[in-house]
Parts: C-alpha cells; sequence; structure tokens
C-alpha cells in the first residue's frame, strides 16, 4: 500500500489572471459645429403620456350596448359572481343553448327602474363565456351584437 505524499501532489498556482488580448474599436468623433439648425415643430399637440397611449380605434367590442339614462346604476359584485359560476368555455360536449336558456333565466329575475332587460343581458353575456367562446367574440366584428 502506497500513502500519497506531498511530493505526489501537484499544484499549480498563478500569480496573475490569464488575459485576453481585446482590440479595442475606434470610436469616431463627429466635428462639432456651432451652425444653426433648423427646428422641425410637431403638429400634433398631444401630452407625451397622449402619444404613449395604445391607439383603440378599430379594436370595438362586438356587443353594443345602448345608452343607459339612470343616473348611479351599477351591477351588483354578486350578479357577476352568479353569471361566472356556470360560464360556457365552447366545448365539444358543452350545450350552447342550455347555456343561453340558464343565461335568460337568470338575467329575466334582474329588474331595475327604467332599464332596458335588454341593455343588462349585453352587459352581463360577456362575462359568462370563456376559453374558445370569448375567443369567437372577440373575433367578431365591431359594433355586430345588438341584440
Amino acid at each position: 500500500m502506497r500513502t500519497l505524499s506531498s511530493s505526489d501532489l501537484i499544484v499549480e498556482s498563478s500569480t496573475t489572471p490569464e488575459r485576453r488580448n481585446r482590440r479595442r474599436s475606434k470610436q469616431r468623433i463627429e466635428p462639432f459645429s456651432l451652425e444653426e439648425t433648423s427646428v422641425v415643430t410637431m403638429a400634433d399637440q398631444r401630452t407625451m403620456a397622449e402619444l404613449l397611449q395604445a391607439s383603440t380605434e378599430g379594436y370595438g367590442g362586438a356587443i353594443v350596448i345602448p345608452a343607459i339614462l339612470v343616473e348611479n346604476f351599477e351591477l351588483k359584485h354578486g350578479l357577476l359572481n352568479l353569471v361566472t359560476l356556470k360560464q360556457f368555455y365552447g366545448f365539444e360536449k358543452e350545450d350552447p343553448h342550455a347555456h343561453i336558456r340558464w343565461f335568460n333565466k337568470i338575467t329575466s329575475t334582474i329588474k331595475y327602474k327604467e332599464v332596458p332587460n335588454s341593455s343588462i343581458k349585453l352587459m352581463l353575456f360577456p362575462f359568462s363565456i370563456e376559453g374558445a367562446a370569448r375567443i369567437w367574440l372577440e373575433k367578431e366584428p365591431p359594433r355586430s351584437i345588438l341584440t
């Protein structure tokens, strides 16, 4: 049996780390000119915040909700929860007619003074669908669903 002695160990040590020979690119310095340059003014007078907002032109929703003239009208949170409880996903085994019957049953129980029931249904319908059904709705032409 042989034991390892200190003479058997090979230790490499370097006092300076390896350095790569890198070529430095020559920077081009443009000559500075004190000549006056023309100032370009913009015809668009929007603020920077307005310019940074994404355009929504052409992205109107497919569902058209008639104007509601009643002040302080809002849909309750519990109603939204009830509608989203049984969403239609557009799966092959789902029955779209059954979903519409259920949706009509839920929304027919809601009554707001001077608010047409059709407006309430149009507002709630997007909350009752998800998945492939929502994709279908988003692909419909803008302002194409009136009832």
